[in-house]
Order: C-alpha cells, then sequence, then structure tokens
C-alpha cells in the first residue's frame, strides 16, 4: 500500500520525498501549495494541525491501522523503525543519528531558514523590509551551524559515523543552499565532500528534483508572500 505524501517541493519536503526513494516505499504525492495557502485547508490540518508540510498518511501503520504523521523529523524516525533502514546499525549509532537530527531540526533549519527569509524574501516584500541586524544574525548564525557540521565530517564519512542515515537526508536540502545563505565552503572542505557525495547519490537526485516545476518565486509573487508571511487568526 502506497504512502500518502503531502508535500511542497522545499528543503523540508526534500527530506522526506529523499527518504522515500531511498528506503524504497512506494508512495502517492499530494503537493500542498504553501503560496497558495493550501496548508491552511481543513482536510490537511486534521492531519497537520501546525498547517506545515510535510506530513504522511501510511495506511500501513503500526498494528496494520492506518497513521498519519507531521514534522519531517518525526516522519524519518517512523520511517526507519518502520523499515529497519537508515537509523543506525546498533544503539551507538541511533543514538548519534537522533542527535545529528535533533541538531538540524532545532538548529540548521529554523536559522538557515531565517537566513534565507531575511536575505532574499524580506527585502523584497511591500514594503521593504531590509534589516542588517537579522541578515548578520541569521547569517552569522548558519555560518556557525555549518562550521559544526564541518567540524563532524573532518572525521566522518557521513554525519552520524561512517554509515549514511536519516540525519544526512534531514542536513543535506538545507545545507545544499549554502549559497542562498551567503555562506562560503572555502573554509569548510569537508562539508563540500559530504555535499557532493550525497548530492551524488540518485534517490537524493530524484528526492529533490520531485515537484521542481511546481516551485514559484515567492520574493515576486505578492499573494505568495501574504500568505506565506503574513498573519493570520
Amino acid at each position: 500500500m502506497s504512502i500518502d505524501l503531502h508535500y511542497w517541493p522545499t528543503p523540508n519536503g526534500w527530506k522526506i520525498s529523499i527518504a522515500l526513494e531511498e528506503i524504497g516505499l512506494p508512495y502517492q504525492v499530494h503537493y500542498v501549495n504553501i503560496g497558495a495557502g493550501d496548508q491552511f485547508k481543513p482536510d490537511f490540518l486534521k492531519i497537520a494541525p501546525n498547517n506545515r508540510m510535510p506530513a504522511i498518511v501510511d495506511p500501513d501503520g503500526p498494528d496494520g491501522a492506518p497513521i498519519s504523521i507531521f514534522e519531517s523529523g518525526a516522519i524519518l524516525q517512523y520511517l526507519a523503525r518502520k523499515t529497519g533502514q537508515f537509523g543506525g546499525p546498533t544503539e551507538r549509532d541511533r543514538v548519534a543519528v537522533d542527535q545529528w537530527l535533533m541538531w538540524q531540526m532545532g538548529g540548521l533549519g529554523p536559522m538557515a531558514g531565517q537566513a534565507h527569509h531575511f536575505l532574499k524574501y524580506a527585502p523584497s516584500m511591500d514594503p521593504p523590509n531590509d534589516l542588517p541586524y537579522a541578515k548578520d544574525r541569521y547569517r552569522n548564525e548558519t555560518a556557525r551551524l555549518l562550521g559544526v557540521l564541518n567540524k563532524q565530517l573532518a572525521d566522518n564519512a557521513y554525519v552520524a559515523g561512517d554509515f549514511y542515515s536519516i540525519a544526512d537526508m534531514a542536513i543535506w536540502p538545507w545545507a545544499s543552499l549554502w549559497e542562498g545563505q551567503e555562506q562560503t565552503l572555502d573554509d569548510k572542505p569537508h562539508l563540500a565532500r559530504w555535499l557532493d557525495l550525497v548530492g551524488g547519490r540518485p534517490a537524493v537526485q530524484k528526492g529533490r528534483a520531485l515537484g521542481a516545476e511546481q516551485r514559484t518565486d515567492a520574493a515576486k509573487d505578492r499573494e505568495a508572500q501574504k500568505i506565506l508571511f503574513g498573519k493570520r487568526d
């Protein structure tokens, strides 16, 4: 039975499309156009009450009963447990995977996302919000985090050790956008190596390309900006 993937082509969405491709589970895509407000539709909120994608519905969940899951990190952990793949071969390895997954969820994702917002989107809004302090704050914190990642990769082929895992799948989509975060790899050779290594995997390339034609440039789309960045009741 196919997993229903509620998805839009963003770094958080790519995590799950990449994981499903790597694991080899059948899935059916349901596009959640976040620029059009699909994330606020009642049917989607039933499975993702935080109005964020991605989310999945697995008809063959625990005990054979359907289950819906939101939050990309939780989805990755679920898929790893369900299939026994990419979660780490030993308990010590699984702890390493979990801590780097949490590092992405609580650190790199939010900080890089804010860097993207204040460097690219906020200056193009109406009225423009070109805020030097915010740009520096999030650009610098993203640089610090990528430095931490580079140091970890100096002694490890992959993020959590010598094995590929859901931690790599979670981190790569955000780290791969380093140029948009106004970062450099000149002083991060180990990160550069890892980006190429993971980015060369066929499943990563296929998951990353899913729905690419659906994307629009929110920096130029005023209506999408209102939905994505405006206030809602």
